[in-house]
C-alpha cells in the first residue's frame, strides 16, 4: 500500500472557514455539540432526524417533495457553511463541490419501486433518476450557490465524507481550484436499508450504539450532513474571514482482504494513518485527538483499536467515537465528525464516548468516556473505514 502524495509539500495552505451540520442529535452546530455531550442512543437499529422539515431550505414545497431526504440534509448543512463562511472570493469556476455518500437517494428508490409494484410502470416519477442518483446532493448545492468548478461526488461506503475533504483539500492545496464546499450526507434507514444491514448482523440487536465495550453487537443506523468551507488561506486572510481550521494531511488506501471485514489488525489502517501523518509532516505525538471510526462491530472496533494503538502507542492518544450520539450515517459519518473535531476544539473539550463505560479487555486505547475531557487543541485526525476495504484519515488542527 503507497502513501497518498504529500500534501504539505504542495504549496497552499488550506483554511476551514465555514461549517454546517445536521444529525439526529441536534440541527445546527450548537444543537449538535451539545448532543455530543448528550445520552446515547437506545431503543432501535436506526435513528432518524425527528420532525426534519425540508422547506426553510427551498423554494416551495414541490421543489422540496423533488429532492431526496439526502439532499435535502445536504442543502440545509450548506447553507448554514455559507451563513458561517460568507462567500468566498474565489471565481465560479474555480469553486468546487467535492461531496461523499454511500448510498445516495435510497429513499426515493425505494419509495418508487414500491409505486411500480402497487400501481404500474406509468405511475412512477420522472424525477426518479434525478433523486436517487449519488451525484444528486453535490450537484444541487452548485446550482444554488453558482458554483462551477470541479463538482464531484465520492462513493466509498463508510469512508466516502472523509475522503471527500481529503480530495477536496488537495485541490485547494495544488492550486486547481480556491474554494471547495465539501463533507457528505446520507439517509438509508428507510425499510430496504434496515432489512439489509440488519440481515448481514452489522445492526445492534438491542439498539445500542457501544463503541469499543466489550457489550457492542453492531451500530445503529444514522444520517445527516455534515458541509464544510474550504479556501486557500491566503485569500480566505485577505477577506477578513475567520479561519476555523486548517488541513493538515489525509491519505487514502485499501485493505485489498474482504467486501466488509476489515484487515486483521488494521494492517490498512495503520498505513493509512501514518500515510497522513507523512502528508501533514507530523510525527505521532503531535496528535492531539483521535476521533476514532468506532462503529460499535465486534470485528472493526478491534481492528481499530490495534491499529491506533500501532501507530500511537499504547494509551498514546485521547480517542473519542461520536456514533453513540450520531448512529453511523454511513457515507456522511467523516463529515459529521469532521464537524464534531472542530467544535471539540472551539469549545476545548473532547467528547465523551457515548454508550460505552468499560473498554473491551485488550484494547490499550486511552477511550474517553463518561463525561468530556478538557484538552489544549492541537493536530487532530479523524478516522472512516468503509465496506470495500476503504480507509480514509484527515488531520485537522486549530485556526488563527
Amino acid at each position: 500500500m503507497s502513501a497518498s502524495p504529500p500534501m504539505a509539500t504542495r504549496g497552499r495552505r488550506v483554511a476551514i472557514t465555514g461549517y454546517g451540520v445536521v444529525a439526529p442529535c441536534g440541527l445546527g452546530k450548537q444543537a449538535f455539540w451539545n448532543g455530543l455531550n448528550g445520552p446515547s442512543l437506545t431503543g432501535g437499529r436506526t435513528v432518524e432526524i425527528a420532525d426534519w422539515d425540508p422547506l426553510p431550505y427551498f423554494a416551495n414545497p414541490k421543489e422540496a417533495r423533488r429532492a431526496d431526504r439526502f439532499e435535502q440534509f445536504a442543502l440545509a448543512a450548506a447553507d448554514e457553511c455559507f451563513i458561517q463562511s460568507g462567500r468566498p472570493t474565489a471565481e465560479p469556476g474555480r469553486f468546487g463541490v467535492i461531496l461523499g455518500t454511500g448510498v445516495g437517494g435510497l429513499r426515493s428508490t425505494q419509495e418508487q419501486i414500491e409505486v411500480l409494484l402497487e400501481k404500474g410502470e406509468r405511475r412512477v416519477s420522472p424525477f426518479l433518476v434525478p433523486m436517487m442518483m449519488a451525484n444528486a446532493a453535490g450537484a444541487a448545492i452548485s446550482m444554488r450557490y453558482g458554483l462551477q468548478g470541479p463538482n464531484e461526488t465520492v462513493v466509498t461506503a463508510c469512508a466516502a465524507a472523509t475522503h471527500a475533504i481529503g480530495y477536496a483539500a488537495r485541490l485547494v492545496a495544488w492550486g486547481m481550484i480556491d474554494a471547495c464546499v465539501t463533507g457528505g450526507s446520507e439517509s438509508a434507514g428507510c425499510s430496504i436499508g434496515e432489512s439489509a444491514f440488519g440481515n448481514m448482523t452489522a445492526l445492534s440487536t438491542v439498539g445500542h450504539s457501544r463503541p469499543f465495550s466489550p457489550e457492542r453487537d453492531g451500530f445503529v443506523l444514522g444520517e445527516g450532513a455534515g458541509v464544510l468551507m474550504l479556501e486557500e488561506w491566503q485569500s480566505a486572510a485577505d477577506r477578513g474571514a475567520t479561519i476555523l481550521g486548517e488541513v493538515l494531511g489525509a491519505a487514502s488506501n485499501a485493505d485489498a482482504h474482504h467486501i466488509t471485514a476489515p484487515a486483521p489488525g488494521g494492517t490498512g489502517a495503520i498505513v493509512c494513518m501514518n500515510s497522513a501523518l507523512s502528508d501533514a509532516g507530523l510525527s505521532p505525538g503531535d496528535i492531539k485527538q483521535l476521533n476514532a471510526h468506532g462503529t460499535s462491530t465486534p470485528l472493526n472496533d478491534a481492528a481499530e483499536a490495534a491499529a491506533v494503538t500501532a501507530v500511537f502507542g499504547p494509551g498514546g492518544v485521547p480517542v473519542t467515537s461520536t456514533k453513540g450520539v450520531t448512529g453511523h450515517a454511513l457515507g456522511a459519518a467523516g463529515a459529521l465528525e469532521a464537524v464534531a473535531l472542530l467544535l471539540s476544539m472551539e469549545h476545548r473539550l473532547i467528547p465523551p464516548t457515548a454508550g460505552t463505560t468499560v473498554l473491551d479487555e485488550g484494547m490499550e486505547i486511552d477511550l474517553v468516556m463518561g463525561a468530556a475531557r478538557p484538552w489544549t487543541p492541537g493536530p487532530a485526525m479523524s478516522n472512516s473505514l468503509g465496506f470495500g476495504g476503504h480507509n480514509g484519515s484527515i488531520i485537522l488542527a486549530p485556526g488563527a
